[in-house]
């Protein structure tokens, strides 16, 4: 017997959020790789750069440290530690200089208790909770045919609407460490002209990575939400 291949149209919407992840990492990672050959004219390395915009921030309790890997840095509220990566901790490109006063920006933040920062750690527990739990409680939703099953597929979405909540946060947080790293540059002389236009373009397009992120999570609950109405409508 013959049986006809079913698409599901909502794959749609997974695959539109791979090809916008997949062109957000490519342009960080070749606009990281081109501006990684520019030297910035003062040799400031990216480490070196962190501390002199700590220490104009008047921060003198945040360590920074090398982690291995690429573009694996990051700020760590909890031990006070900015970690850059090999690529960016003891180079002098432009790029490294810009990542390093980038993830000084959320250093910053922290000290000052920037708001939408707060609002994010805070999220991050209920945000990876329900990232774990929105599907395994959808699935129960749907093999049971009852009016339970509605509250399953509601109390999944709801879960996973954490998440999405989280990644749309994330978003003016990124943003805001990224403008305070070109004014950081700027003001302390660290980069002119040129080198302060090539490290913005390299947070530019970090930045896309975090705009890509929210896009597909907001699709892949777009398609929870297409998949599940049906069932909700019906009980």
């Amino acid at each position: 017997m013959f049986y006809p291949f079913y698409f599901d149209p909502t794959y749609i919407l997974v695959l539109i959020g791979v090809v916008l992840s997949l062109l957000a990492s490519g342009k960080v990672k070749s606009t990281f790789a081109r501006f990684s050959k520019m030297r910035n004219s003062r040799g400031i390395t990216g480490a070196e750069a962190a501390e002199q915009v700590l220490h104009r921030a008047g921060i003198y309790d945040v360590r920074v440290e090398r982690v291995g890997g690429n573009l694996t840095d990051h700020y760590d509220p909890r031990s006070k530690v900015l970690r850059l990566s090999d690529t960016v901790y003891g180079s002098t490109s432009v790029a490294a200089v810009g990542v390093a006063t980038h993830e000084c920006g959320h250093a910053i933040q922290h000290a000052r208790g920037y708001a939408p920062l707060k609002l994010r750690s805070t999220l991050v527990p209920i945000a990876n909770f329900g990232a774990q739990i929105a599907w395994p409680l959808i699935l129960i939703g749907l093999l049971f045919n009852s009016q339970s099953s509605t509250l399953f597929i509601n109390l999944g979405i709801i879960a996973f609407s954490g998440a999405v909540l989280f990644q749309l946060i994330t978003l003016p947080v990124e943003f805001n460490a990224s403008n305070r790293a070109i004014r950081m540059i700027a003001d302390s002389g660290m980069m002119y002209g040129e080198e302060i236009v090539a490290a913005k373009k390299v947070l530019n397009a970090a930045a896309l990575t975090y705009v890509a992120s929210a896009a597909t999570a907001i699709l892949q609950l777009l398609r929870i939400i297409l998949l599940t109405g049906g069932r909700r409508r019906n009980d």
